[in-house]
C-alpha cells in the first residue's frame, strides 16, 4: 500500500477575527496597566510604592492626576477621541500646572543653578526609602518645561506663561471660542464702567444738594441776623430823618389794620374753555351728553350676555393626521423632493404641517404641488405657505373633515385683551388654536374685503360687539354706513351712535365729509391746547378737571364702519374716495379710525389710493387670485374654506396670518344691543347729521353738490328728441361717459324718463 501524505492547509483568518483579537489585546493590556496604576495611587506594598515614586519622578507632584487621567483614557478613550479639542486641552492646562510646579520647587529650596539635580534628588530620596512625602514639583517633564521657559522669562514670568497655559487650555475644552470671551468681558467692563459713572453722578448730584443746602442756611442765618439788626433800630422821622423818641413814637397816629383777603389763583387753562352759564341758570342741570354722573352708572356688558360654548371633538382630526403625514412625505418622494414632517399643528378650520425639505431642495419645487398634495389628500384645497416667517420650514394647510366653530364668547375669554385699550379687538383664533387680537388704534384703519356668505358680515358685528364689550358710550362714538340696510340697523338707537345708522348711499357721502370735518376741528383743537393727539387732549381735559369746578367732558374715539363699499362707491366715488383718503391721512391722532367692508374687490372699488391709506386688511374667501391680489397684494384668499375663515394682514408684518373668526349669532347681538339701550338713550349728535338728501343730488365733478349745471339742457335735449340714451348726451353736450351716465340717473330720478328696459330704449315720460 502506498501511504498518500495529506497536506492540511491553514485557513486564514478573516479581517473581523484579526480585529476582535486586537481588540481583546487592547483590553487585556488596558486591564494590566489600570491594575499597575491602581497599585500606585493607593500605594499597595513596595511594588505600588515604587511604581508610584517612578511616576513622581516623571510628573512630580501631579502624580495623582496622572493617575486619574491614565484611567478615564483607557475606559473611555472612544468617546474622548470624538471630543474636539479635549486631549488638546488637557494636555495644555497639564503642562502650565507642571511650570507652576517647578517654578514654586525651584523657589522655595533655591535651585536656581541645579535645577535637575534637586528635582530628581527630591524622588531619589523618597524612592530609596520607601516614602511618598517629599514635595517633587513637576518632575522631569516639569524640568525639561521650566528651563527653557526660566531663562526666557525668568522664575517670576514663568508663573504667569503656565497661568496663560492653563486659560488657552481651559478655553479649548470649553464650547466657548476666544470672541466669546473677549465679548463677556467687554459686556461686563461695560456694565461695570456704566455703574462707576452712574455712583459718580449720583455722588456729584448728593454733593451738590449738600452745597445748595449749606448755602440756602447761610442765606437763612444772614437774614434772621438782618432782621434782627432793624428791629433794633430806633424810630425815624421819614420827613426829617430824626431819631423819634418813644413818646413821639405814642403820638404818631394808628393806621387801621385792612383784612387779609386770599389772594385768587388763577390756573392755566391750556386753550380749554369754562362752560358759561347765563344768569338764572344755576338751579338749572347742564345739559351735556352722556354725562358724567351716567357714564358712572354704566355698566358694561358681560359675557353670560353671550350663549355658552358647545364642546368641540377633534378626535378624528388627530387620526387623520398621522394618516396625512405618511401621505404627505410618500408624494413628495414621488415626485423626488426628500422632505420630513416636522410637527402639524390643528386649528379650527385647518391642519398646518410643517415640512423640512432636505438640503439643496428648491422652495418653488414645493409651491408648485398645491394641486398634485390636493388630490393625493382628497382635500378640498391645500394653501402653501413657502417659508413659515421666522421658521426654515414650509406650511402646508389642508381643510380640517369638519369645521370647529369659534363662538364669540370663547374667543372673548381667550383673547385676555386689556381693558385699558378700548379698540383691541381678538378677530379669531390661529392654526395653532392660540387667539389673536390687534388694536385698532394702531391699525389705524382695517379693510375688510370678501365674497358673500364668506363670514365678512359677521366678523364685522364680532368687531362691534368687542368695542361695545369695553367702552362706554363717553369713551367711543361709532358712525355706521349701511347701503344694504339690513346688516347694521339693529344698532340704531344704542347711546354710542353719533346719528342713526346711515343707509342712504348719497347721506354717506355727506356723512362722511362731516366726519372729515370732525377732524379738522379736532385738530384746531389741538394746536390751540398744544397737544399732539387726542390722548394728550384728554390728558390736559383730566388735569383741568382736577383743578376746576367746572368739567370738560374728553373726546371720544370715533369709528367710521362701512359696511358696502361698493355701494357708495358706484353713487358717489369721487366725494366718497376724498373723504376715505384724507381720513386714512390724518384721522389717526385725532381719534377717528375706519372698518370698511366690501363684497366686490375689485380695483373701481379698493383704488390703489384707498389701499395706500387703509394699510391693515382681512380677506375672506374670494373667487380668484385676482381678489386676492386686490386686496392683499398677493394670492392665497382664493384658496381659503368660507365661514369666518380669513387672512390678516396688519400694518406690521409682512405676510398675512390665517384665522378662523369668531361666530356671533344674531340673538347674541340683539342681547348685547337691548342691554345697552336699557342703560342710556340714543343722543344723536346734529353737527354729524348729513341731512336731507334730494332727488337731484349727486355726484357731479364739473358742478355744484345740489346738482349737474347741465341737468336743465339734458332735460330740454331728452323732451325736445323723445329719445334717452347716454351716448346721445355725451355726443350732444360734449360730455363724458360717466357724467351722460349720471344724468341719465338724474332724469330716471325726476321723472322725465323710464328705467333701463334691457336693451329697448328708455321711455321718454314727459312731452
Amino acid at each position: 500500500m502506498v501511504n498518500k501524505n495529506t497536506s492540511k492547509t491553514r485557513r486564514r483568518p478573516s479581517k473581523a477575527e484579526l480585529e476582535r483579537k486586537e481588540a481583546i489585546q487592547r483590553m487585556l493590556i488596558s486591564l494590566g496597566i489600570a491594575i499597575l496604576l491602581i497599585f500606585a495611587a493607593f500605594k499597595l506594598g513596595a511594588a505600588g510604592i515604587t511604581l508610584y515614586n517612578l511616576i513622581r519622578l516623571l510628573v512630580g507632584s501631579l502624580a495623582y492626576l496622572t493617575i486619574f487621567g491614565i484611567l478615564l483614557y483607557l475606559f473611555f478613550f472612544k468617546w474622548i477621541r470624538k471630543q474636539e479639542g479635549l486631549l488638546s486641552g488637557f494636555f495644555t492646562i497639564f503642562a502650565g500646572l507642571l511650570l507652576i510646579f517647578e517654578a514654586y520647587l525651584v523657589w522655595k529650596y533655591g535651585l536656581d543653578k541645579s535645577v535637575l539635580k534637586g528635582t530628581m534628588a527630591q524622588v531619589v530620596t523618597d524612592l530609596t526609602g520607601f516614602r511618598t512625602t517629599s514635595f517633587a514639583g513637576g518632575g522631569l517633564i516639569g524640568v525639561a518645561l521650566y528651563m527653557p521657559t526660566a531663562f526666557l522669562f525668568s522664575n517670576i514670568g514663568t508663573y504667569f506663561i503656565g497661568v496663560i497655559l492653563i486659560l488657552v487650555g481651559s478655553l479649548l475644552i470649553s464650547p466657548w471660542s476666544v470672541y466669546d470671551v473677549a465679548e463677556c468681558f467687554s459686556r461686563g467692563f461695560a456694565k461695570w464702567r456704566e455703574g462707576h459713572e452712574r455712583r459718580k453722578e449720583e455722588r456729584f448730584v448728593k454733593q451738590e444738594e449738600k452745597a445748595r443746602q449749606k448755602a440756602e442756611e447761610e442765606a437763612r442765618l444772614e437774614q434772621e441776623e438782618t432782621e434782627k439788626a432793624l428791629l433794633d433800630l430806633p424810630p425815624v422821622d421819614m420827613e426829617t430823618g430824626e431819631i423819634l423818641t418813644e413818646e413821639a413814637v405814642q403820638e404818631l397816629p394808628t393806621i387801621p389794620e385792612e383784612e387779609w383777603v386770599e389772594p385768587e389763583i388763577i390756573l392755566p387753562q391750556a386753550g380749554l374753555e369754562f362752560p358759561e352759564q347765563e344768569d338764572g341758570s344755576d338751579d338749572e342741570d347742564v345739559q351735556v351728553d352722556f354725562s358724567a354722573k351716567e357714564a358712572l352708572e354704566y355698566k358694561l356688558p358681560s359675557l353670560q350676555l353671550f350663549a355658552p360654548d358647545k364642546p368641540k371633538d377633534q378626535s378624528k382630526e388627530k387620526k387623520i393626521v398621522r394618516e396625512n403625514i405618511k401621505i404627505l412625505e410618500e408624494t413628495f418622494a414621488s415626485f423626488g423632493i426628500k422632505v420630513t414632517v416636522e410637527r402639524a399643528e390643528i386649528g379650527p378650520s385647518v391642519t398646518k404641517y410643517e415640512v423640512k425639505p432636505a438640503v439643496g431642495v428648491r422652495v418653488n419645487r414645493i409651491s408648485n404641488l398645491a394641486d398634485d398634495l390636493a388630490l393625493a389628500l382628497a382635500a378640498k384645497d391645500v394653501r402653501i405657505e413657502a417659508p413659515i416667517p421666522g421658521k426654515s420650514l414650509v406650511g402646508i394647510e389642508v381643510p380640517n373633515s369638519e369645521i370647529a366653530t369659534v363662538s364669540f364668547r370663547e374667543l372673548w375669554e381667550q383673547s385676555q385683551t386689556k381693558a385699558e385699550n378700548l379698540l383691541e379687538i381678538p378677530l379669531g383664533k390661529a392654526v395653532n388654536g392660540t387667539a389673536r387680537a390687534f388694536d385698532l388704534s394702531k391699525m389705524p384703519h382695517l379693510l375688510v374685503a370678501g365674497s358673500t356668505g364668506s363670514g365678512k358680515s359677521v366678523a364685522v358685528n364680532g368687531i362691534i360687539a368687542s368695542i361695545l364689550m369695553k367702552a362706554r358710550p363717553d369713551q367711543v362714538k361709532f358712525m355706521m354706513v349701511d347701503p344694504k340696510m339690513v346688516e347694521l340697523s339693529v344698532y340704531n338707537d344704542i347711546p354710542h351712535l353719533l346719528i342713526p345708522v346711515v343707509t342712504n348711499p348719497r347721506k354717506a357721502s355727506k356723512a362722511l365729509q362731516k366726519v372729515v370735518d370732525e377732524m379738522e376741528n379736532r385738530y384746531e383743537l389741538f394746536s390751540k391746547v398744544g397737544v399732539r393727539n387726542i390722548a394728550g387732549f384728554n390728558a390736559k381735559v383730566e388735569e383741568f378737571n382736577a383743578q376746576s369746578e367746572y368739567k370738560q367732558l374728553p373726546l371720544p374715539l370715533i369709528v367710521v364702519i362701512v359696511d358696502e363699499l361698493a355701494d357708495l362707491m358706484m353713487v358717489a366715488s369721487k366725494e366718497v374716495e376724498d373723504a376715505i383718503i384724507r381720513l386714512g391721512q390724518k384721522a389717526r391722532a385725532a381719534g377717528i379710525h375706519m372698518i370698511l367692508a366690501t363684497q366686490r374687490p375689485s380695483v373701481d372699488v379698493i383704488s390703489g389710493l384707498i389701499k395706500a391709506n387703509v394699510p391693515s386688511r382681512v380677506a375672506f374667501a374670494v373667487s380668484s387670485g385676482t381678489d386676492s391680489r386686490t386686496i392683499l397684494d398677493e394670492n392665497g384668499a382664493e384658496k381659503l374654506l368660507g365661514r369666518g375663515d380669513m387672512l390678516f394682514k396688519p400694518i406690521d408684518e409682512n405676510h398675512p396670518v390665517r384665522l378662523q373668526g369668531s361666530f356671533i349669532s344674531d340673538d347674541d347681538v340683539e342681547r348685547i344691543v337691548n342691554y345697552i339701550k336699557a342703560q342710556a338713550d340714543a343722543d344723536y349728535d346734529e353737527s354729524f347729521d348729513p341731512g336731507e338728501v334730494s332727488e337731484n343730488d349727486g355726484e357731479f365733478s364739473d358742478g355744484e353738490s345740489g346738482g349737474d349745471p347741465l341737468f336743465e339742457e339734458a332735460k330740454a335735449l331728452v323732451i325736445e328728441t323723445q329719445k334717452a340714451s347716454a351716448s346721445m348726451i355725451q355726443r350732444r353736450l360734449s360730455v363724458g361717459f360717466n357724467r351722460a351716465t349720471r344724468l341719465m340717473e338724474e332724469l330716471e330720478m325726476a321723472g322725465v324718463i323710464g328705467p333701463a328696459e334691457g336693451t329697448k330704449p328708455r321711455k321718454v315720460l314727459q312731452q
